[in-house]
């Protein structure tokens, strides 16, 4: 089983990104799937998550506004719209599948993790 995230990259300030993870080897549609960064020297933090069949969804609120999370369950893929980029977003983003139906910020309901991609935001 195995979770690829990958469209990070290295943008400006104001730019966007747009994120994508597919999971491999099994399907997650009864599953929550969330969105986490983890910038240098700092502990992994939650940035957004999107219950099983996507119809509720949690953002932190320092991405609130301009991060959308959602995901196609046929292409088991979820992703992340990042508009207004600033350099605090800069970090590793993982996606990860929660062990429920929906979602959380707490690391612990979450059962698989992606490998990560780096998101660089210049000012």
């Amino acid at each position: 089983v195995q979770l690829q995230a990958s469209g990070g990259g290295l943008v400006q300030t104001g730019d966007f990104l747009r994120l994508s993870c597919v999971a491999s080897g099994r399907t997650y549609s009864n599953n929550a799937l969330g969105w986490f960064r983890q910038a240098p020297k700092k502990e992994r933090e939650f940035v957004a998550t999107i219950s099983w069949n996507g119809g509720t969804t949690y953002y932190a609120e320092s991405v609130k506004g301009r991060f959308t999370i959602s995901r196609d369950n046929a292409k088991n893929t979820v992703y992340l719209q990042m508009n207004s980029l600033k350099p605090e977003d800069t970090g590793v983003y993982y996606c990860a599948a929660s062990r429920y139906a929906s979602g959380s910020s707490d690391t612990e309901h979450y059962r698989a993790w992606g490998q990560g991609t780096q998101v660089t935001v210049s000012s």
